[in-house]
């Protein structure tokens, strides 16, 4: 499994949120600017991000993108689940139900069980709030 930048741009994406517009509506140019990533980027990742309820959006003068929820609230799991798609390390594993034809007698199945549940419990137990308080007051942080 590989984080691909889709995954770290909406990432610092709403770290960029929760710590410089946490109570108001920030310009995308402004996030772009500040993280020093494309605009034209972001703007493919945004629909990924509104359509899961992550952003609340507002047009118009004075428009822009702010969290929907507390940064306490978003896991870092569920930003990468939402940006990457599936965090499973093989495709066995993608779906609730395992239909493939060797997996009872998979030797190599726990161990990738195993593994995902690992990526999981660790990215899921960490959230938005988490990284701003062991990392936000270092200085020149670049999120």
């Amino acid at each position: 499994m590989k984080i691909s930048t889709k995954g770290r741009y909406a990432l610092r994406m709403l770290l960029d949120l929760a710590m410089h517009s946490p109570d108001e509506y920030a310009a995308l140019k402004d996030i772009a600017e500040r993280q020093g990533i494309s605009k034209k980027y972001l703007e493919q990742i945004v629909p990924l991000l509104n359509r899961s309820g992550l952003l609340k959006t507002n047009r118009g003068y004075q428009g822009g993108y702010m969290l929907s929820r507390s940064p306490d609230q978003y896991t870092v799991g569920e930003i990468l689940r939402i940006s990457e798609g599936s965090l499973c390390p093989v495709a066995c594993l993608q779906y609730e139900h395992n239909d493939c034809p060797r997996a009872a007698e998979c030797l190599t199945l726990p161990v990738w069980e195993g593994l995902y549940k690992t990526i999981t419990d660790y990215l899921d137990g960490i959230t938005l709030q988490d990284i701003i308080e062991k990392y936000g007051n270092v200085k020149n942080f670049n999120i």
